[in-house]
């Protein structure tokens, strides 16, 4: 009762007070959001609440680890961000805790955080700013959108150009080249893939090759083998939430397919779901790693990809 009568309290309060102003942050600018939501700071925030765990990696990209005061469950990286207090998951927030750790911004995303929980946040004085970046390029700008919200245009401009101007190289070397036929697991049991409208699916696109679930009729849907054996993928990937166990387990079941011409090939790979699956800076690790799997005359590897060895990705003190 107590602390449904403190979550109360708060909604019914005014805009809570901001604190000293930072010289260096914005003063009563207004941000529009991906949902088209007007957010108005009165100085750059302090202490943010991350609502994602690719927001988490974003905040800390702009090296603003120090302001993050809270984060979701599977806020894992970098390191430190795992020590952060949790505020629930991503598609379960606990508004309560948020609020108890008084919070001048909350950063959400569109796809998983719950518009009644956003709303409470909202009522209860807390700005809270929404991206949705769809698209490997989304990341880019939306790290600028975030570094001008906190204050730190100029580097977070300097960041997003830098991550640009790696998808650009990746986009380049495979210009050309030809176009294998991609698979895509992203759960074992059953078997789940994904469709055009995923981030997985504009990294394959963009590392040049062709997802030959595209075309589904749902964002993940549940495929069998014999929908796979019959679109014959020339790759074959397995998003990997671990390392050896039970993913390894599934690939040494597809390599029982040798009809398949991943099979056949022996390009059957567990990529770290972490560089596949987060909209996060080190989804561009993720479009290097696909596009050296899907084109080896691109040169050397620097990553054992058949024993399920992924990079960590970029470091997070640029």
């Amino acid at each position: 009762m107590k602390r449904r009568a403190y979550l109360i309290m708060y909604c019914l309060l005014p805009v809570l007070i901001l604190g000293l102003t930072n010289p260096e942050g914005v003063r009563g600018e207004t941000f529009v959001d991906a949902l088209g939501r007007r957010v108005v700071l009165n100085r750059a925030p302090r202490r943010i609440v991350s609502l994602a765990p690719s927001v988490t990696e974003l905040l800390y990209y702009l090296g603003l680890g120090n302001r993050v005061v809270g984060v979701t469950t599977f806020s894992d990286y970098p390191p430190d961000a795992a020590r952060k207090p949790k505020v629930g998951s991503y598609v379960h927030l606990n508004v309560e805790r948020i609020l108890e750790l008084e919070p001048d911004l909350a950063v959400g995303t569109k796809d998983g955080n719950e518009p009644s929980s956003v709303a409470l946040l909202e009522q209860a004085g807390i700005p809270v700013y929404i991206v949705n970046p769809r698209h490997v390029e989304d990341v880019a700008d939306t790290l600028f959108s975030i570094a001008r919200l906190c204050g730190v245009a100029q580097k977070g401009k300097r960041l997003a150009r830098s991550l640009g101007d790696r998808i650009e190289k990746v986009r380049a070397q495979v210009r050309g080249l030809p176009k294998p036929l991609v698979f895509v697991q992203i759960n074992l049991e059953p078997i789940i893939s994904v469709s055009r409208n995923t981030i997985h699916s504009d990294v394959i696109r963009l590392a040049g090759g062709i997802n030959v679930m595209a075309d589904a009729r749902i964002t993940y849907p549940t495929v069998s083998v014999e929908q796979v054996l019959a679109r014959r993928p020339d790759v074959i990937i397995i998003s990997s939430m671990e390392r050896g166990g039970r993913f390894e387990k599934a690939r040494r079941e597809w390599m029982r397919w040798k009809s398949i011409p991943a099979v056949r090939n022996n390009r059957v790979y567990l990529v770290d779901s972490d560089i596949l699956d987060r909209a996060s800076p080190r989804i561009i690790k993720g479009l290097e790693t696909v596009a050296q799997l899907l084109h080896p005359e691109l040169g050397k590897k620097e990553l054992e990809l058949n024993g399920g060895k992924t990079s960590e990705g970029t470091p997070y003190s640029p």
